[in-house]
């Protein structure tokens, strides 16, 4: 159970998905720039990232990780396509200026 706890004339309750709440914002999809598209899948964006000279690396089972040799930067993502959050959009996006966005649905 989730939601934040609200103390209001002496009672405190809990509110479970409260306005503002990420579960009641807008959703958010990741966006390819160059070709407009929403990503979608891991073999889609791991074909997008690969394009852009990223290589994946298979050392840890419980992530997704890529690698880029002209830098030090690591994304590293749940294996599970539906745990894939806002921070690994906005940690793909960082790293790849220009390339990705993150846009309302």
């Amino acid at each position: 159970m989730s939601g934040v706890w609200v103390f209001k004339n002496g009672v405190v309750r809990l509110v479970e998905n409260p306005p503002g709440n990420e579960a009641n914002a807008r959703r958010k999809v990741l966006v390819h720039i160059p070709t407009n598209e929403a990503i979608t899948s891991y073999a889609q964006l791991e074909r997008k990232l690969a394009g852009q000279g990223w290589e994946r690396y298979y050392d840890d089972p419980d992530l997704l990780q890529f690698h880029k040799r002209s830098s030090v930067d690591l994304i590293s993502l749940p294996r599970n396509f539906a745990q894939f959050k806002l921070v690994n959009m906005y940690d793909i996006v960082v790293k790849n200026r220009n390339i990705f966005e993150v846009r309302d649905m």
